[in-house]
């Protein structure tokens, strides 16, 4: 019998049943492949050498061993990173943005504001010489896009323009991204090692990132009212935009999530239809943990935040058609961040 193996073109995806309800998806950015199983998500290797079984069975054994080498060595060198990774992470924590609530409390007038970039964050390690991510591991950057930076750690994101995030996404986290680097840029919005309120730390990244070939220095501005920000929020957006970041300038850094530094974004309003529901695990064990939604348009998505215990012990019926709100659509054009409201009324 003939096995036929099939690859997949430049942006091109395709889906394949595993054991789950949901068939997991395969893909193909700019000869980076992806799939979206548990094997292939929580690997440590750079995203263009990590395979699974399902991208072996797509393409073939030999195939994907000549993309990333042996399964055996590529284990062995995951483990090896996980470790090191994970020693970062303790050492070299991240500042995390809590979401402004513009129903809320916390009135903006008076913090430092920013464009919310749609891009990878990173952590530049001064004295090692190094990208690193959230989870501790390191974006394989050329010598040439790093040799001006500072021996200061840095914090900011890379950046490719925006709406650009999975191009910016794709290059940094590949192993040998080489050339691909030129679209990309480190803005620069932290000095996470200056202990000082983030208006003097903000003003040390502007000197210390002053004429440097792929960086740049993060501008901020004095958020002048709640009013104006709303109404800069509306035309960021319109022009593909992400939102804005607000801080607390008298701030220092804290490696943890915190209210000193906000996220800024919109939220849209949709409507869908239930077509199933997904069981409680934890703390909803035994009741609804998530809702099976169909869009206008045919994709399915699902819906686990904006409930209450109640919903949940008695949830909208197969066939309802809810409210819900979500901060933007993915690559793949379903909603992300999706959050109940309600049942529609007829």
């Amino acid at each position: 019998m003939t096995i036929t193996f099939k690859d997949l073109a430049d942006g091109e995806e395709t889906t394949m049943q595993g054991s789950g309800k949901k068939p997991y998806v395969l893909k193909n950015v700019s000869g980076a492949y992806s799939c979206s199983c548990p094997a292939w998500r929580n690997q440590s290797l750079p995203i263009d050498i990590r395979s699974c079984k399902h991208l072996r069975k797509l393409r073939g054994e030999a195939a994907e061993t000549a993309r990333t080498g042996t399964p055996g060595k590529a284990k062995k060198k995951a483990k090896k990173k996980k470790k090191v990774a994970a020693k970062r992470v303790e050492e070299h924590g991240f500042l995390l943005a809590d979401d402004w609530d513009q129903d809320g409390d916390v009135d903006p007038k008076g913090m430092l504001q920013s464009e919310k970039l749609d891009g990878v964050r990173a952590k530049w390690l001064g004295k090692e010489r190094i990208f690193i991510s959230r989870q501790g591991n390191q974006f394989f950057a050329p010598d040439w896009f790093t040799q001006d930076l500072p021996n200061e750690d840095l914090d900011g994101e890379l950046y490719a323009g925006r709406g650009q995030f999975n191009e910016a996404s794709g290059i940094a986290r590949r192993a040998k991204g080489g050339e691909e680097w030129k679209k990309l840029k480190y803005h620069v919005f932290d000095a996470p090692s200056m202990n000082a309120a983030f208006d003097a730390r903000i003003a040390l990244v502007h000197v210390l990132i002053k004429k440097k070939a792929y960086a740049v220095a993060v501008k901020h501005k004095v958020c002048r009212s709640k009013k104006k920000l709303l109404e800069e929020l509306d035309a960021v957006v319109a022009v593909k935009g992400e939102g804005f970041m607000l801080r607390d300038k008298t701030a220092r850094y804290e490696a943890f999530r915190s209210s000193t530094l906000l996220k800024v974004k919109k939220w849209y309003d949709a409507e869908a239809v239930v077509i199933g529901h997904q069981p409680g695990k934890g703390r909803h064990k035994g009741r609804m943990g998530s809702l099976i939604c169909v869009m206008a348009d045919g994709k399915e998505f699902e819906i686990g935040t904006g409930f209450s215990d109640k919903e949940r012990e008695t949830p909208p019926a197969v066939g309802n058609t809810i409210t819900y709100k979500y901060r933007e659509l993915t690559q793949r054009g379903v909603p992300r961040h999706s959050s109940f409201l309600r049942i529609r009324e007829f």
